[in-house]
């Protein structure tokens, strides 16, 4: 295999993993919404999603550096199929939640494995000085395109549908399923895992918990992992008061739930493909700001801005309103993406290959939690004061994270893993 090959392998692997959550996305909240829940049941229902994510994490960022990539992966798929499957035909609170747990478990096995093939194989071919930044820009690239398609076609398709034939808005998790199953049979057929030793049941279950620990042990020892595991935590906070509270205010504006979905199926576009340009462009910021940390730091603050300006045009009506939306969007997701890309990059070089997936894991996990911090705290001030206040405290998370940034430890020695200190520059890998 060479470099090229391997990374056209994990853009396709970016893309279809994330294709199934961008088909479910603009529907999601409206159909819980059709199907008569109300924001406390859509909001626990998210919540056990993200402690179910939350909870598996590390176990399953473990596991994937303990028997492979590639069997995590290929269970991803199958876990995120029966979730949409289950979730395109619910009709109750239960059905949702378990839906939800489903979906969690997805999330949980699909954080890493497919950055940390990439990333191993590469070392394999190019040596540990590899730089890492191109590749993992363009497959950040790849999740947003997929987000962006997945979005577009999920928001438009329930207008399509034919009246009586099913619930319009219960299509799109159908393709996401369907797209989770294309998923499976690409990992397994084109992600050649590296030779393992053969392992017994029992080998394996004693490792899982000694790299779930070590994992631990280097977020919590090393300064650099610290502080990004706060930054996660804070992109966290913003996702999901984003993702809870836009999709009902755009309905207001919409008029009804389908055009509620068209509609934020737009906006949301919008923001995906900022992403993938944020993603692409995040080498230069890094190289025009002086180093990675620096870039992610103006990420986080153009991030928090966008975020502002619209809890400040909250208040307005019609195609305004959804202008100011839209605008908004494509301006957080390039910020979010900059720093998201330049933070894997710090990440990915401050540990060694055998605890890479954990890590990255616990970055995720993370980031979960912030989203559940988010959605018990900022879900109830939005049910009480309205949006704009919630999309205000974001704000203010996602800007104080920008201080983590500043004066960012170089990465070398991290808990027990040794790894050459890397210049600050945008074409360090």
């Amino acid at each position: 295999m060479t470099a090229r090959s391997a990374l056209r392998r994990y853009m396709l692997v970016s893309f279809l993993t994330w294709l199934p959550p961008g088909l479910m996305v603009a529907c999601m909240v409206l159909l819980m919404t059709d199907r008569g829940l109300g924001l406390a049941e859509i909001g626990l229902s998210v919540t056990v999603f993200s402690v179910v994510t939350a909870s598996l994490e590390l176990p399953t960022g473990g596991l994937a550096d303990v028997v492979g990539r590639r069997m995590v992966l290929a269970c991803s798929a199958v876990f995120t199929a029966a979730g949409l499957a289950l979730m395109s035909i619910s009709t109750a609170f239960w059905m949702f939640v378990v839906s939800g747990v489903l979906k969690g478990v997805a999330r949980a096995l699909s954080s890493g494995p497919a950055t940390s093939w990439y990333v191993d194989t590469l070392h394999g071919l190019e040596g540990e000085g590899a730089d890492l930044k191109p590749g993992l820009a363009r497959g950040g690239a790849m999740e947003s395109v997929a987000l962006c398609v997945g979005v577009l076609v999920g928001g438009a398709v329930p207008l399509l549908v034919p009246p009586g034939l099913m619930t319009p808005l219960a299509v799109p998790p159908l393709l996401g399923a369907a797209a989770a199953v294309v998923l499976l049979v690409v990992v397994v057929f084109a992600l050649p895992e590296p030779a393992h030793a053969r392992r017994s049941l029992g080998g394996v279950l004693r490792e899982v918990p000694a790299t779930v620990v070590s994992g631990i042990r280097l977020a919590a020892g090393g300064a650099v992992l610290r502080r990004l595991m706060l930054a996660a935590a804070a992109s966290g906070v913003l996702l999901m008061t984003i993702e809870l509270l836009t999709p009902g205010r755009l309905a207001e504006l919409a008029g009804t739930a389908e055009r509620g979905s068209l509609a934020y199926a737009v906006v949301a576009a919008l923001g995906y493909a900022a992403s993938a340009t944020g993603s692409v462009l995040a080498p230069r910021v890094a190289r025009l700001a002086g180093s990675s940390a620096r870039g992610a730091a103006a990420g986080a603050v153009l991030c928090a801005l966008s975020v502002g300006s619209l809890a400040a045009t909250a208040g307005l009506d019609g195609v305004p309103g959804l202008v100011t939306a839209g605008l908004a969007y494509l301006v957080m997701f390039a910020g979010l993406s900059v720093t998201g890309l330049l933070c894997l990059e710090m990440q990915h070089n401050a540990v060694s290959a055998a605890e890479r997936t954990t890590v990255t894991s616990t970055s995720s996990l993370s980031l979960q939690a912030g989203g559940v911090l988010a959605n018990s705290t900022l879900g109830l001030l939005a049910a009480q004061t309205g949006a704009s206040a919630a999309w205000w405290v974001a704000s203010g998370v996602v800007l104080a994270s920008a201080l983590l940034f500043v004066a960012m430890p170089r990465p070398g020695v991290t808990g027990s893993s040794r790894v050459p200190a890397l210049p600050e520059r945008s074409c360090s890998g």
